[in-house]
């Protein structure tokens, strides 16, 4: 626990992780956003780390959930009891902080105010929220409040946000929910169909991060991986090998709605925006981001230098927590 006092807290409320930036210390907790709860009495048994780990592997009357769904809220009351427990965690108990929340650029009002809600029920004092690629591109050093035009491509778990930015303002934004949590379905789905095998969201998880490629061509030059799973055939568990170049055709189409995404928001913007990212290029974020090859191929169909951030993940969490600065601007908006 860190005893901080009253201070004012960034939250990076992801569909997959949230992190948490404390003003002054930067980002002290990284967590999944998982909660495990008692089916019966609705009692909350462990959050983050420990309640993934139980994912897959809890009895009949303990459940692991996410309570986000696409980058919103899909169950309040777990939400904000999850946002209670990483708010202590950080703070200590007895806090009342100053909260900034990261919501897509895409959310309407209404679940806006469900995300400030929830945040006020976990203790917080007053709670605002800010549009997750500007946060992106804050926490990545991009020149927001010049007036120069930059490109961000947010790709977290639940949604993959695009935007333009200049003057300190979003120009031009795409939200659409493609991203990590679709590339494991996508990947699950293709192991059952050709292989009769079914794995978990951890093991696809697993695969995406050790060989998933966003190009089926340059897929080919990764080693395969050997994963296990229950065989649906025999109903017995089962090892197999799958292929780089397998994994690429399976989340291709997840790659392509990222494209898709990334063209539209280039063809609304101002021809002299769009001149600006040509020279400064267009930098990912998220987690993401760390797909293999994915730069080269968003480069290749846009014709535009592709540039991952320095610490994709912690992007969005810095970029809120910096915007804490200017809380006081916020409030008399």
């Amino acid at each position: 626990m860190f005893g901080l006092g009253s201070k004012n807290i960034g939250i990076d409320l992801g569909t997959a992780n949230t992190l948490v930036y404390v003003d002054g210390k930067g980002i002290v907790l990284h967590e999944p956003s998982v909660v495990a709860k008692n089916r019966q009495t609705g009692e909350v048994i462990a959050v983050g780390e420990e309640a993934r780990d139980m994912i897959g592997r809890t009895p009949a009357n303990i459940v692991a959930i996410r309570p986000m769904k696409d980058g919103v809220i899909a169950d309040y009351d777990t939400t904000a009891a999850m946002l209670k427990y990483f708010m202590e965690k950080a703070l200590g108990t007895g806090n009342r902080p100053q909260v900034m929340i990261c919501v897509p650029s895409g959310v309407t009002e209404v679940e806006k105010r469900a995300v400030i809600d929830a945040a006020r029920v976990a203790g917080a004092r007053d709670a605002f929220v800010i549009e997750e690629p500007y946060a992106a591109a804050i926490g990545a050093g991009l020149p927001v409040m010049d007036p120069t035009g930059s490109m961000v491509v947010d790709i977290g778990g639940g949604t993959t946000d695009v935007a333009t930015i200049s003057l300190g303002g979003i120009v031009s934004s795409r939200s659409i929910r493609m991203a990590g949590d679709k590339i494991d379905e996508a990947i699950i789905s293709y192991v059952r169909q050709n292989y009769n095998l079914l794995i978990g969201e951890r093991t696809a998880e697993d695969i995406k991060i050790e060989i998933g490629s966003a190009s089926t061509t340059l897929a080919k030059d990764i080693d395969s991986m050997t994963i296990r799973g229950r065989d649906l055939l025999t109903g017995l568990p089962h090892t197999i090998d799958i292929s780089a170049a397998d994994v690429a055709v399976a989340i291709n189409e997840v790659v392509v709605a990222i494209i898709e995404a990334v063209k539209e928001t280039l063809e609304e913007t101002s021809p002299e925006i769009a001149a600006d990212v040509i020279d400064h290029g267009i930098v990912l974020t998220g987690g993401g981001a760390l797909l293999k090859h994915l730069s080269e191929v968003i480069s290749d169909e846009t014709r535009v230098p592709v540039f991952i951030a320095q610490d994709p993940l912690d992007c969005v969490a810095i970029g809120t927590g910096e915007s804490l600065k200017n809380i006081e601007v916020l409030k008399r908006r």
